[in-house]
């Protein structure tokens, strides 16, 4: 546990050191410690945006992309990210109770500690995301459908028995 903790504290440095190259993301908007309950980002390019500890209380983020974007230690409970793109985004600690992450693309995000208890993920795709242990048991017991755009299968992102 100590290690993968090291680990996650590794990544997280070298990530906020060194932003992905591709990544053209001149004005990120900053939202952390803001409060905005049921705000609508639907379909918005938010990519590097930052909402660390925010409480977004069934906000809509609908279809948004919001790539390397941080949620880290936000409230997110009953949030809509239907086909939200969350690839590298850090996404740790964050209450994703009740929430529609149906077809969203959390590949390589960081999501440890962070909860998932009535969350709908069907079509998700969790490819080399960063969750601990019990997240993926949880998920398991639940997972099913395919990606809408990577065809990757949810069960098979999780690496589900």
């Amino acid at each position: 546990m100590r290690c993968l903790r090291l680990f996650a504290f590794l990544l997280i440095f070298v990530l906020a050191a060194c932003p992905p190259a591709w990544a053209d993301w001149t004005n990120p908007l900053s939202y952390s410690n803001a409060s905005l309950p049921k705000h609508d980002f639907s379909g918005q390019e938010i990519q590097g945006s930052e909402f660390s500890n925010a409480h977004l209380e069934q906000a809509n983020f609908t279809g948004a992309d919001a790539r390397g974007t941080v949620f880290s230690a936000s409230t997110m409970t009953q949030a809509k990210l239907h086909g939200a793109d969350l690839t590298n985004a850090m996404a740790d600690q964050v209450n994703f109770t009740g929430a529609d992450l149906s077809d969203v693309n959390f590949t390589e995000a960081i999501l440890l500690r962070s909860t998932f208890k009535n969350a709908n993920i069907a079509g998700a795709d969790f490819s080399d995301a960063i969750l601990d242990g019990a997240q993926v048991k949880e998920l398991c017991q639940k997972a099913e459908g395919i990606h809408s755009r990577t065809g990757v299968a949810t069960r098979e992102s999780l690496g589900c028995r």
